[in-house]
Formats: structure tokens, C-alpha cells, sequence
């Protein structure tokens, strides 16, 4: 792992923390956080493992309002416009890697869905994409994993905000047991992302 690096972005400095893989990468595979959580979720550090053992790049991505030691997250739009930022940054430094991957958990998944057009993203991973608000599956924000590019959907089977439906280029897998949180068994989670990778053709085998 490389030290911890800031990258300036028009709503403050963003953190990321780099991992190499230990041969040529494959992709660049760019994560983001939940709302109030951090990058050192269980699942984001799990996937992480998986992915540089297969020969990805992985960074992690910590949004300004976090790296200023708030909780309460900015606006969708502050947020975008901090990961394009970053994600223009870290394309230019890793310019020999074949692929760039974004994903993330929860509104960190959203983010990445939002904007993967916009960074010339050739795949998404969302783990625990919040499909609505606890309790109100009449605000749905399935739209969002439109992205018509391939798309990987890792949610737990008792999550209050919902699991998507796949679609011609989603593919959903429900954890069972699994909460918002997906604590109960990262290593499952990320040997899920880490077949789909491979299916992809996004790592080695």
C-alpha cells in the first residue's frame, strides 16, 4: 500500500489510499464510501484484497466532507463533482492501465453510478446500493444503475433500503444474512466481486 495522498478537488481535498498488485494491473478500480462511513468498511477492505490479488489497481477514495471530519454528507452534486475530479487525477497517473473500474458502497455505489459515464468507466460495482429510503420503496432510485455499461450489484438479503431488480446489464447477487452494513461476511462479498471481475475479463486469473 502507498501512503495516504490528497488530491484537490473544488470542494476541498479529497484522500485516497492506493494499493498495487504485485505484477502488470489489469484495471484501475476506484471505490468511494458510505454517507457517514469511511473507506475501512468491511466489505470496501475485503474487495480491496481480492481485487489487487487479481491484479487490479485499487484505490480508495475519502470525499472532502469526510477528509474535513464531517459525517453528514454533501450534496449528490458536491459529491460528483469531487469523484470526477479525483477520477481525472488518477486516470492521468495510472494512463498505462487498460481499465478503469469505479464502484463503492452504498452512496459511495451511487456516486460511481452517477458519474461513470462521465469518467469513461468501463464497468460498476455497487455493494449495498440503497435502491430507496428505509420504509419508502415509493422513492426508488433504480435509475441511477442505468448506466449501460456492466454492472455488478452485491446487496444483503435484510437490507432496509431495498435490493435492485437486474437488468440487461445488472447483475444482482443477494448476499443472504447480509445487512446494510454487509459485516457478516466480507470475504464472501468480495469473492462475488472478484468472479465477476474475472468473468469481465477485468482480472487475472
Amino acid at each position: 500500500m502507498l501512503p495516504s495522498d490528497e488530491i484537490d478537488t473544488p470542494r476541498g481535498p479529497a484522500r485516497i489510499d492506493t494499493d498495487l498488485p504485485p505484477g502488470p494491473a489489469t484495471a484501475l478500480f476506484v471505490l468511494g464510501h458510505g454517507a457517514g462511513g469511511s473507506v475501512d468498511a468491511p466489505d470496501l477492505l475485503a474487495v480491496r484484497d481480492a481485487a489487487v490479488a487479481a491484479g487490479l489497481v485499487v484505490v480508495r477514495m475519502t470525499q472532502p466532507y469526510r477528509v474535513a471530519g464531517r459525517r453528514a454528507p454533501a450534496p449528490a452534486g458536491q459529491l460528483d463533482e469531487a469523484w470526477t475530479a479525483v477520477l481525472a487525477v488518477l486516470r492521468d497517473r495510472h494512463a498505462d492501465v487498460p481499465a478503469v473500474l469505479v464502484g463503492g458502497r452504498s452512496s459511495g455505489a451511487r456516486v460511481a453510478c452517477r458519474t461513470a459515464g462521465a469518467v469513461g468507466a468501463a464497468g460498476v460495482v455497487a455493494l449495498a446500493f440503497p435502491l430507496h429510503p428505509p420504509g419508502r420503496p415509493e422513492r426508488s432510485r433504480a435509475a441511477e444503475l442505468d448506466t449501460g455499461l456492466p454492472t455488478l450489484v452485491v446487496n444483503g438479503d435484510r437490507d432496509p433500503f431495498g435490493t435492485p431488480e437486474p437488468g440487461p446489464t445488472v447483475q444482482v447477487v443477494t448476499r443472504p444474512g447480509e445487512t446494510h452494513d454487509m459485516r457478516r461476511d466480507p470475504a464472501g462479498t468480495a469473492a462475488v466481486v472478484r468472479d465477476w471481475l474475472r468473468a469481465q475479463g477485468w482480472a487475472s486469473d
